[in-house]
Order: C-alpha cells, then sequence, then structure tokens
C-alpha cells in the first residue's frame, strides 16, 4: 500500500470521530412521557411479555434485526493472527457493510480467547442478544469446530462468513465462467490452492452442486492432500485424493480450474501453460492474488479470470453474499442457514449477473460502457440494489420450503 493511500485510511477511521458505527436511537426520547415508556415504569411490560414467551423478544426488542459479528482475531485478512483488539476495525467494517447493504444493525465482538471450547461456551451464553451470529476471521482447524458446535446448541443462524460466504460468491462465479467456456462441473478437473476454511468449504459447496470429489485436487503447504499423508486434520481427510501427484505443478497439469484462496505469488506462468484448453483461473488472495491477471493474460488468451480485488474485473467479494443471507434468514426467523438457503444464494447471484445492468450501477463505479454477462462480468456489483431483492428472497424462500423458516 502506497503511503498517501495508508495515510488515507488512516484519516478516514480516525475522523471526524473514531471508528465506523454508532448507535442510533430508533424511537422518540424527547419528552418525559417519551422516557417513562422507554424506561422505567414502562419498560417491565415487554420484560414481562418476554418472560412470559421468549418469542415475544422478537416483537419488542431489537433482537430481529440485530446480528452479532464474532471474532478472536486469529485469522485477520491477510494479516493472520493479529489477536482481538487488532481485529476490531474489520469488524466494524463488517458490520458497516451489513447496515450499507442489507439495513441490519450489527454488534461487533471481539473476543479474546484461543480455545475452541471456551469461545464457543462464551458465544452462547451472550446468544440471546442476537438474531443471528456471524463468525470472522478465525483460524482453521477450530473454525469448522466452533461453527458446528454453535448450530447443534443455538436456535438462530450461525454463520461463517470465511467458509460459506466465500464458497457460496466463489460457485456463482464458477458456474458463470464455465458455462461461457463450454465446461460442466461435474467433468471438470479442479485445483484448489489453499485448504483452510475458505478452500474446503468451497469445495464442498462445489460437490453439493455436482463436482465431483474424484476431479478435485487439495493443495496445502505440503503439497497435493493425498491419501497417502498421514498429517491430514479431519477436514483435509475428505479430499484425500487416490493420485501419485505430489506439487502444485503436477496438480495443475491439465486441470480445467484453478481456485486459489492461500497467498500472494504462489502460481507462475509456467504453471498456468499446462492447464487444459479455456482454463478458469480464480486467484483470490487479497490483496496480492496467487498471480496477478496480467501474468496469465502473457501465456493465455483463453482464460476465464476471477480476483479478490476491485481494481480488476470480477472481484469475488463476500459482500454479494452475507448481508442477504442474514436479511432472508432474519424475514423469517430462520433457526438455521441450511443448505438450501446457501444453495438458493448462488443461483440468485449467478442469475443476477446475466440480467441487464443499472445505470445507477454504472453510474457508482464511473463506467462509460455498458457491462454484459460475459468473461469479464461473471458477478454483480456489489452496489446494485437488486442484491438486496433477489438474493434475500430466494434465501427466505428457501427457509420457508425447507421448513427451517418460524414465521
Amino acid at each position: 500500500m502506497s503511503d498517501k493511500l495508508r495515510q488515507a485510511a488512516l484519516d478516514y477511521h480516525s475522523h471526524p470521530v473514531p471508528g465506523k458505527t454508532r448507535i442510533a436511537l430508533s424511537k422518540s426520547t424527547v419528552t418525559q412521557y417519551d422516557l417513562s415508556l422507554a424506561y422505567t415504569p414502562g419498560v417491565a411490560e415487554p420484560v414481562k411479555e418476554i418472560a412470559h414467551d421468549p418469542i415475544n423478544a422478537y416483537r419488542y426488542t431489537n433482537k430481529s434485526n440485530l446480528v452479532a459479528v464474532i471474532t478472536n482475531g486469529t485469522a485477520v485478512l491477510g494479516l493472520g493472527n493479529v489477536g482481538a483488539l487488532a481485529s476490531k476495525p474489520v469488524m466494524e467494517g463488517k458490520a458497516a457493510l451489513f447496515k450499507r447493504f442489507a439495513d441490519i444493525d450489527v454488534f461487533d465482538i471481539e473476543i479474546d480467547c484461543n480455545d475452541p471450547k471456551e469461545l464457543v461456551e462464551t458465544i452462547v451464553r451472550i446468544a440471546p442478544t442476537f438474531g443471528g451470529i456471524n463468525l470472522e476471521d478465525i483460524k482453521a482447524p477450530e473454525c469448522f469446530y466452533v461453527e458446528e458446535e454453535l448450530k447443534k446448541r443455538l436456535p438462530i443462524p450461525v454463520l461463517h462468513d470465511d467458509q460459506q460466504g466465500t464458497a457460496i460468491v466463489v460457485a456463482a462465479a464458477l458456474l458463470n465462467a464455465l458455462e461461457l467456456q463450454g465446461k460442466e462441473l461435474a467433468k471438470v478437473k479442479m485445483v484448489c490452492l489453499g485448504a483452510g476454511a475458505a478452500g474446503i468449504a468451497t469445495m464442498t459447496l462445489l460437490c453439493k452442486l455436482g463436482a465431483h470429489s474424484e476431479n478435485i485436487l487439495l493443495v496445502d503447504r505440503k503439497g497435493v492432500i493425498h491419501s497417502d499423508r498421514s498429517d491430514l486434520t479431519p477436514e483435509k481427510q475428505k479430499f484425500a485424493a487416490k493420485t501419485n501427484k505430489q506439487t502444485l505443478s503436477d496438480a495443475m497439469h491439465g486441470a480445467d480450474v484453478l481456485i486459489g484462496v492461500s497467498g500472494p505469488a504462489l502460481v507462475t506462468k509456467e504453471q498456468i501453460v499446462t492447464m487444459a484448453e479455456n482454463p478458469v483461473v480464480f486467484a483470490l488472495s487479497n490483496p496480492t492474488p496467487e498471480i496477478l491477471p496480467e501474468e496469465i493474460m502473457e501465456v493465455r488468451s483463453d482464460c476465464i479470470i476471477a480476483t479478490g480485488r476491485s481494481d480488476y474485473a470480477n472481484q469475488v467479494n463476500n459482500v454479494l453474499c452475507f448481508p442477504y443471507l442474514f436479511r432472508g434468514a432474519l424475514d423469517v426467523r430462520a433457526k438455521t442457514i441450511n443448505e438450501a438457503m446457501q444453495l438458493a444464494a448462488v443461483y440468485a447471484i449467478k442469475e443476477l449477473a446475466k440480467e441487464p445492468i443499472l445505470e445507477e450501477v454504472l453510474a457508482a463505479y464511473n463506467l462509460k460502457h455498458k457491462l454484459v454477462f460475459g468473461p469479464e462480468y461473471l458477478l454483480p456489483k456489489p452496489v446494485d440494489p437488486r442484491l438486496k431483492e433477489k438474493v434475500s428472497a430466494a434465501v427466505a424462500e428457501a427457509a420457508i420450503k425447507s421448513g427451517v423458516a418460524s414465521v
């Protein structure tokens, strides 16, 4: 990051007041009468109603539109284990996105705890406050345990955005890219570079959409995850391949798809050359991709490319997903975010990219030319207002049809 941009970011976060979020009142507190309703004695009445039936919390408090964004700061962006307090700007940013795109209120909660069992207990104890829990930036493999335990124990939606959020947006983009390349998900040979939360969740979701695990090679720091390795976590073991391929170069030879959710500059042009005709490369490490798009285009003119960056075409951005997953879930008071709801989000995002882009979206990006579905427009832009309508509605409908909605 340039010195100028660094200072601009620091100024943005510090002026005119520190941070990016604040609490606003939703009811009048001007008169003495207002205050007698807001607090004592009037507040006793909703208290009694909720004590009589806990479901009344959704009627008389902000629970129905309040999500907790929770982390312990062990896997923050590309910065790693910076700790709970240092993660707060990111969690405030997530809160801002929830409000901006889906009008959902958020308390960001940074928990100083590295023990996954204690972390679960802490979250369970504070959960009654919220209508949903968004886990963020918790390192693997602990994140898998934390999410699964919370889903078992809480009657509200729980999502680890680094897992499901990433997986949903990648899946929507990949389905469109493969359609453009004339390939089928069930038949393509796929390499996933990165076997943490995002990589494993993405491969799991793609298998639910029709990919075959025998066509997938997962690659971590030690190379291809294969059945002869004895150092695999249970999550990695599910993708252990029976293969003699050992390295990333081995894996990429003849591959149709490369999805990178790992680190900067790990892929070479020479490796890209060995991929199959009409390949798809999603180099999603941020801010520095596994390989830059211009490097790919030097050696492959037939490749469809996506990154995690806004200054290239096809930004794979979780903001296309998580606000609307929760909006749809909260609107029907869903007890969980299940597979049906996730798949509904994939298809809704996928199809919106094929609709004519709105003039207001072009204006927001200062674009002079129309964007049309194609190799450089696989996904809707984050400011497209139709995301809230279409994705949220699809998620809510899926929740109702799958029996997890409460209203």
